[in-house]
Parts: C-alpha cells; structure tokens; sequence
C-alpha cells in the first residue's frame, strides 16, 4: 500500500493506492474528476481511495493527477511487464492508450478537453510513465475521455505484472543522489 500526499496553499490532496481489485473512494468535489477515478481504479485493478479539496478546478486536477503519479512511480515492482497497451469502445468513441512505466516520462495526446489533458501529462509526469493516447474515433467529449481513463487503466494492468525478470535490455538501472 502506498499513502501519498499533497499540500499546497491551494489544494490538499491524499492518495492511498494497493494491489486489489478496482474499489475505493473517490471525494474530490469534481464529479467528472471523481467518475474518471473510479473507471480508472476499476479498470487498472487498484484500489484507490482519493480525498482532495483546492481552490479551482484546474490545480485540483492538476494536483490529484501528480499525487496519484506519485503513488503509482512508488507501487511499481521491480520485476513489473512494463509495456500495455489497450483499446477501449465507448459508444461513438474508440481510444487507445499505450504505455511504458521504465521510469520515462512522456505524454502524448492530445484529448479534447485540456484539462483532462493536463491530467494526463501530470499523471505521466510524476508516475514517471511513457503515456500514448491516440483517439481514434468520437465525437463525444465525455465519451472520449471515460474511454482514454478506462483504456490507460487497462493497458497500466497489463504494465504492472509483476514478470519477476527486469525488462530491460540495460539490465537493471541504477540512480543514486549523493
């Protein structure tokens, strides 16, 4: 389990993220953010209990998308897949998300509302992950952004399991701070 929290003078976001089966709580006070967690818990396979407040809309995604990257970078095991990639149908929408979780932040998009963007950029950014969404087809703006979260959790399940070898053609990669 992992427990990561977030403290500014304009939000205050906890996160506590484990190995489960896509339950938790989600309290953000944005109800599109809170529905966008749940699929995301539900369709990666963690549990995940958010509680976060701030100021505008826009640092409180910002600010649950680096806390929740932050607890995920931290649940990764050593010996996880790394690689997923998914494509997810919802309605008039198809997505697919692609991912690495080597330790290499980049985000590509774009989704169509900016906000949910940056939530993906921010997410990848502290979660250290390579993120690709490609939306393939939709009109839907919610469409597409539930199945660019659901997609993303899909492929991040297929990334976290645990192999127990280091997928890696560098072997094992070490960084140390002195």
């Amino acid at each position: 389990m992992t427990v990561t929290m977030r403290e500014t003078t304009e939000t205050s976001v906890r996160v506590e993220l484990r190995p489960g089966s896509g339950a938790g709580t989600i309290e953000t006070g944005v109800p599109f953010l809170d529905h966008m967690l749940t699929a995301f818990a539900r369709y990666s396979g963690l549990d995940l209990d958010v509680s976060a407040r701030g100021d505008l809309r826009h640092h409180l995604i910002e600010d649950v998308a680096l806390t929740l990257g932050r607890a995920f970078k931290d649940s990764v095991p050593a010996g996880a897949a790394r690689y997923g990639s998914r494509t997810v149908p919802m309605d008039d929408a198809l997505v697919q998300a692609t991912v690495d979780i080597g330790g290499r932040p980049y985000y590509q998009g774009p989704l169509p509302n900016k906000l949910y963007d940056h939530w993906m950029r921010s997410f990848s950014d502290e979660a250290r992950a390579t993120i690709h969404i490609v939306v393939l087809r939709g009109t839907d703006k919610h469409h597409i952004i539930e199945a660019a979260f659901k997609a993303l959790g899909f492929a991040l399940r297929d990334a976290l399991v645990d192999t127990g070898a280091t997928m890696s053609t560098k072997g094992r990669v070490s960084v140390r701070v002195e």
